[in-house]
C-alpha cells in the first residue's frame, strides 16, 4: 500500500483498519485525504522550482517552468519525476496552456486527470506545487 500510494505507514495503516482491511477502499481513502491536503496548500507561494527541458526523437522539445516552495523539494527526486513526466505528457497531447493541461487525461494512466496527479505529489512532498508555464516545439 505504501509503494503504491506514498502514504506513511500509519496512514496506510489507519485506512485499511478503517474499511476492514479492503486493499482498494483504504487505495480510494488514501488519494482522497491525499487532494483533500493538497487543496489546502493551493494557495501557498511557489517561489522555488526547476526548468525542466525534454526532447523527444529530436522532433519534438518542451521546456516547462515547475515551481514549488522551497530548493529542498525543488531538488526532491519525486518532484524531478514530476516534471519529466509533465514534459511528455505536454509532448504528447500538446495542450495549448496550464488549464487545458490540468484537464487532460494523463497519459500514463487514463484513470487521473493532470491535475489529480499534481495533488497527488503534492499530498507525498508536503508543498504546493504548480506549473507556471511550459513551450513546445515540434518540426
Amino acid at each position: 500500500m505504501r509503494e503504491i500510494t506514498g502514504a506513511g505507514v500509519m496512514e496506510c495503516r489507519k485506512a485499511l483498519m478503517e474499511v476492514n482491511g479492503d486493499f482498494d477502499k483504504a487505495k480510494a481513502i488514501i488519494y482522497e485525504r491525499g487532494l483533500v491536503k493538497a487543496e489546502k496548500k493551493s494557495e501557498r507561494t511557489t517561489g522555488a522550482g526547476i526548468l525542466w527541458s525534454y526532447i523527444h526523437n529530436e522532433r519534438v522539445g518542451v521546456l516547462l517552468e515547475l515551481r514549488c516552495e522551497t530548493d529542498f523539494v525543488a531538488r526532491n527526486l519525486l518532484f524531478r519525476e514530476l516534471a519529466r513526466d509533465l514534459s511528455m505528457q505536454i509532448a504528447a497531447m500538446n495542450p495549448k496552456n496550464s488549464d487545458e493541461l490540468m484537464e487532460q487525461n494523463y497519459v500514463k494512466d487514463d484513470s487521473l486527470i493532470v491535475e489529480n496527479f499534481i495533488k497527488s505529489v503534492i499530498a507525498k512532498l508536503g508543498e504546493n506545487i504548480r506549473v507556471e508555464k511550459f513551450c513546445r516545439y515540434e518540426l
